[in-house]
């Protein structure tokens, strides 16, 4: 981490162990993420910064080194982060919770595990549906990645760079189709809006097309 700096910075350096032999190496879940202290405007400041929680699960808080997350949450694998993700659904906070399940990517999409995937996305979907009573009136939920590992492809890098997005609470309107945004960065833009403060997040919200 300390060489990837100034002309030679890079936003993020992954240490990635691995076990085994020649020809049959396999991950550890001991990854660790040293990343460049983010350059430009977060989310998680202007919350942090206008009094609102910022809550990380997973390797949130290795992604933003640590910037503005106040609260962060180690996690074994996917389902262990729902798991922590439904005790914090009981918590009494006000801000952002900011979950990252790292398996998509890093277990199945990567290694071109299709089964592995799909069983993976059905836990998810069960846990999801276990998460869905516990929202309260003026929560809001968003489902999204950061980009697409389609374990399908006979590549194992990622496979694309749009992704899926879909927001969901009492307070937000169904069946709103919001086309192909421009840039990843609305969903941050949307976020600011939702909390009603100020924010230098380059991007648009929708906030406007998708709120009851």
């Amino acid at each position: 981490r300390e060489m990837l700096q100034g002309d030679l910075a890079v936003g993020r350096v992954i240490a990635r162990p691995f076990v085994g032999e020649l020809g049959s190496f396999e991950r550890t879940r001991n990854r660790h993420d040293y990343a460049l202290t983010p350059t430009g405007p977060i989310i998680m400041d202007d919350l942090v910064k206008n009094g609102y929680d910022s809550i990380g699960v997973g390797k949130i808080y290795d992604i933003f080194a640590g910037k503005s997350v106040l609260e962060t949450y180690k996690m074994e694998d996917n389902i262990d982060g729902m798991n922590i993700t439904l005790d914090l659904c009981d918590k009494d906070f006000n801000g952002l919770c900011f979950v990252n399940l790292v398996d998509f990517d890093m277990i199945y999409g990567h290694r071109n595990d299709v089964d592995g995937y799909a069983k993976a996305f059905a836990d998810f979907d069960k846990q999801l549906g276990e998460m869905l009573p516990k929202l309260r009136e003026d929560d809001i939920v968003i489902i999204t990645a950061d980009h697409g590992c389609d374990p399908s492809t006979p590549s194992t890098d990622h496979s694309r760079e749009y992704v899926p997005m879909l927001i969901f609470g009492d307070k937000i309107k169904a069946g709103v189709d919001l086309k192909t945004r421009n840039t990843f960065a609305d969903i941050g833009k949307t976020i600011a809006d939702i909390f009603e403060i100020d924010s230098e997040i380059p991007g648009e919200s929708f906030y406007g097309k998708v709120k009851k």
